[in-house]
């Protein structure tokens, strides 16, 4: 049975590709081809009749040659993490023009406006919109106090106590 499924599967490849075979004989066998050009299964003496149309097969023909064209945008905006950026593109032929900004760590945004194509190359024009701020760091400096604590024996011991500003 496995062998008759492959031969039909054998079969209804090479009619796709126009060829004409015929396998099997008088009880159970496959032909292929008849006055249709479609497959028999079953013979003479093999009970049931499978008539199968002929496979067509679709040819797909890549052109390219055809300028490439696309456009895309997209951003985030995320409060819960300052995340804030987007960009956006657009692509006619071999020319590219787009644009992408970004929030900096120091509160500014930074955006780059650029283009691209085989005579000019890559040109990208850089712009920050906003003040930079950034965290003023304390310093403290130690002061070293010394003070005068009773002792046991009617001394005084002498410590230093260190104090941050």
């Amino acid at each position: 049975m496995i062998a008759q499924i492959a031969a039909l599967v054998f079969l209804v490849a090479s009619a796709s590709a126009g060829l004409s075979y015929s396998a099997g004989g008088l009880h159970g066998g496959i032909a292929l081809g008849g006055l249709h050009g479609g497959v028999g299964l079953g013979g003479l003496g093999g009970g049931h009749g499978i008539a199968v149309a002929p496979i067509a097969i679709k040819e797909t023909v890549v052109d390219y040659h055809t300028p490439a064209h696309y456009e895309f945008k997209y951003g985030v905006e995320d409060p819960k993490t300052g995340d804030n950026k987007e960009q956006s593109e657009v692509r006619v032929g071999d020319v590219v023009k787009g644009q992408y900004s970004l929030a900096e760590p120091d509160g500014t945004i930074r955006i780059v406006k650029y283009t691209a194509d085989k005579h000019n190359g890559f040109n990208a024009v850089v712009s920050r919109v906003g003040h930079a701020v950034h965290p003023q760091l304390l310093v403290s400096k130690a002061i070293a106090v010394p003070i005068a604590v009773g002792g046991g024996h009617g001394g005084l011991v002498i410590s230093k106590i260190t104090a941050t500003n």
